[in-house]
């Protein structure tokens, strides 16, 4: 608490509004009022006053009622509005000398933020009110809270900045609402007058959006008061700084026509006619400048357009080479099409002449026939001559769409069979991996419990019982052991001899397919030479054959299609792909007989 004695009425209220409700603060705090306006106070008195107000925490209290929802409270909106007149008279005056900071830079800035809030409120339900006593309350709320603001920013001037770069102020101000739209250019009015400086502080952004806002309203509305205010307005702006003219005549080019056109002879003649003035004088000397930027733009013009000139000069003759060359191109081909259509036009005529003359002596024949066939037997010939002539066409048409059908499914099979083999060797691919992968650890099953191990033992014993074994003597055992050696071995000795006879037969089978073939391409005993006997008797020259044979057999492998080949990918290395070689290995014989 202060050390200095403070005001009893304060120390008295600071005490109720401490021990009373949070329903009954806001009316408490409207007894403020009747201190601050009591006519004995002087100067002094009253600073006094204020800085117990603010060290007593009734100044805060103030700034924190505001923040609430006001319609739930008791006093409703009246009392809100009461105590933004309440927190800004209290505010202004008043000088802090300890903890200056805390009080311009957090609670002067939150006290704005808060009527700026309480005002969009107001704002808004003014709007939303139907009958005519709500919307005259609410008006005249919002008056005194816009009213609570221009006072606090006029007792301290740096915050006519956080005023216009309030995001609410310009909420408030974007409205198609007369009465408010007004009282909020009143605001911005008073925020110019007191800190004209203020205007170019603030950033490119929200001065866009006021100067924005200001020409659409002249520009929507024809109400004489909107209209006013917002020349007003932009005749102040015009007169702070150039630069401001300068953004006004370049950014809105249309605004001198739209002044004149609409709102001249509407009551505020003098003060358009002074903002008309300004831009009209911007305009000349900005007319100026851009003559001399348009003749310095037509020098560059010149001067670029001369050396493009002087460039394509130089280049000229290799212009003309070039189009020299297109031309005698172009009039080859245009020969040649036409050399192409008199050929084609011709070989069409002669073909025309061909069928004509084919269709003349076919006639000619079935006249020389008919002449020499019985009149009784004319129907039979011509029946059998129909006939075949439909046999002919039939046959035509059939190898046609036969034809046709194949080159239309050839690409097609051709894909299916690449589809088959590749999907035969990815999964000849996946089975080998899944050979190679590692055996799972064995896992030691679980052990059986000793009542399990005890059931277990028992059902053993009981199969024993039921199923005695059968007693053999050793002899017996050995006896049975020495059959089953001779057994085996004679069945050894069969596989081994049935082996070699199957060798023997494939032996003669291929030296049989061998000598088939030698004669099947041997000359006739007429040309038979010494050479061709030499064939039969020597098995060199079969060997030989076959080997040239199986050579050409490689070769064609080699030059199949990757995806024929694909499955030698993941062959083993000592395999041997079989089904190339087979065809063409199966009948040879090489060595001699057994």
């Amino acid at each position: 608490l202060p050390m200095a004695a403070a005001d009893p009425q304060v120390l008295a209220l600071a005490a109720q509004v401490t021990e009373s409700g949070e329903q009954d603060i806001p009316l408490l705090l409207l007894k403020l009022k009747g201190i601050l306006s009591s006519p004995s106070l002087g100067c002094e008195e009253s600073k006094k006053i204020k800085q117990d107000m603010y060290d007593y925490g009734l100044t805060q209290y103030c700034l924190l009622v505001l923040k609430q929802d006001h319609s739930r409270l008791r006093g409703s909106w009246a009392t809100a509005a009461q105590l933004a007149e309440i927190l800004s008279h209290c505010c202004v005056g008043l000088e802090m000398k300890e903890d200056p900071e805390e009080f311009y830079k957090k609670f002067l800035p939150s006290a704005i933020d808060n009527l700026l809030v309480l005002g969009k409120r107001l704002q808004a339900r003014f709007i939303r009110a139907i009958k005519d006593k709500e919307k005259q309350d609410f008006l005249h709320w919002f008056q005194t809270v816009t009213d609570a603001i221009c006072w606090l920013f006029g007792g301290h001037i740096q915050l006519a900045a956080c005023v216009l770069q309030n995001d609410r102020f310009l909420q408030l101000l974007i409205t198609d609402d007369v009465e408010t739209a007004i009282i909020m250019m009143t605001v911005l009015h008073n925020i110019l007058r007191i800190n004209s400086s203020v205007f170019l502080q603030v950033d490119k952004a929200t001065l866009h959006s006021i100067l924005d806002e200001l020409v659409y309203k002249l520009s929507s509305t024809t109400n004489p008061a909107v209209g006013s205010a917002a020349t007003k307005l932009l005749l102040v702006v015009a007169k702070l700084s150039k630069q401001l003219v300068q953004l006004l005549t370049a950014r809105y080019k249309g605004l001198k026509g739209l002044l004149n056109k609409q709102w001249t002879g509407k009551g505020f003649d003098r003060e358009l006619n002074q903002l008309l003035d300004v831009l009209y004088l911007e305009q000349s000397n900005g007319k100026g400048e851009m003559q001399k930027q348009h003749q310095a733009a037509c020098i560059i013009q010149a001067m670029w357009r001369g050396f493009q000139t002087r460039r394509r000069l130089k280049k000229l003759p290799q212009a003309v080479t070039t189009l020299q060359r297109s031309f005698r191109a172009k009039r080859e081909q245009e020969l040649q099409h036409l050399a192409k259509q008199k050929e084609d036009e011709a070989l069409k005529l002669h073909m025309q002449l061909q069928r004509q003359r084919a269709m003349r002596l076919f006639h000619e024949r079935q006249l020389a026939l008919l002449e020499r066939v019985h009149a009784s037997q004319v129907n039979k010939y011509m029946e059998e001559m129909e006939d075949k002539s439909a046999l002919t066409i039939q046959r035509f048409w059939r190898g046609y769409r036969a034809r046709r059908i194949f080159h239309q499914q050839k690409q097609s099979l051709k894909e299916y069979k690449a589809a088959v083999i590749i999907q035969r060797t990815v999964c000849k691919f996946l089975e080998k991996r899944r050979r190679r992968r590692p055996l799972s650890p064995w896992k030691e099953p679980k052990g059986l419990t000793d009542q399990q191990r005890l059931a277990l033992q028992q059902k053993v014993d009981d199969y024993i019982k039921l199923h005695p074994a059968s007693q053999m003597s050793e002899e017996m055992s050995k006896e049975l052991h020495m059959q089953a050696q001779e057994k085996l071995a004679q069945f050894l000795l069969r596989s081994r001899l049935d082996q070699r006879a199957a060798q023997r037969r494939e032996t003669l089978l291929a030296q049989v397919n061998t000598d088939v073939e030698l004669l099947m391409n041997a000359p006739g005993l007429a040309e038979t030479t010494e050479k061709d006997i030499g064939v039969f008797v020597s098995r060199s020259v079969p060997v030989a054959t076959k080997a040239r044979q199986s050579h050409n057999t490689m070769l064609k492998y080699t030059r199949w299609p990757w995806w024929k080949k694909l499955g030698d990918e993941f062959m083993e290395d000592d395999v041997i792909p079989d089904e190339a070689l087979n065809t063409e290995l199966e009948s040879l014989f090489i060595g001699g007989r057994k």
